[in-house]
C-alpha cells in the first residue's frame, strides 16, 4: 500500500511542477500592454488560461497534500511496530546473560 501511494505521490509531484512552470507570472501581462498587442489572447481567452491552470494547480496541490499526509500516517503506523535499536540490544543482552544486571535508561 505504501509503495502504491508513494508512486502516485511522485507522479502528482511531477505534474504539479509542470503545471507551475506552464503558468506565467503576474508581471507577464505588463509586457503585453507595452507593445505586445493582441499577443495576450490565447486558446482559452485572455484570462481563461490563468483561471483554468490555477484551478487545476489547486486540485493537484490538494492531492499532493493528501498523499503527503497519508504517507506520513502510514510511516508512523509502520514505525510503531518496530522497537528501538537500543531496546533490542538491551533485551538481547538480558536473554544471553541473565546474570549481568542491566540498568534501564530513563
Amino acid at each position: 500500500m505504501f509503495e502504491i501511494i508513494l508512486t502516485v505521490h511522485i507522479i502528482i509531484a511531477f505534474l504539479l511542477i509542470i503545471l507551475v512552470l506552464l503558468q506565467h507570472g503576474k508581471g507577464a501581462d505588463a509586457g503585453a500592454n507595452f507593445g505586445g498587442g493582441g499577443s495576450s489572447q490565447s486558446v482559452f481567452g485572455s484570462g481563461g488560461t490563468a483561471t483554468f491552470l490555477s484551478r487545476l494547480t489547486a486540485v493537484v496541490a490538494t492531492l499532493f497534500f493528501v498523499t503527503s499526509l497519508t504517507l506520513a500516517y502510514l510511516a508512523s503506523q509502520q514505525a510503531k511496530g518496530y522497537q528501538s535499536v537500543a531496546k533490542e540490544a538491551i533485551e538481547s543482552k538480558v536473554t544471553e546473560n541473565p546474570d549481568v544486571p542491566v540498568i534501564p535508561n530513563n
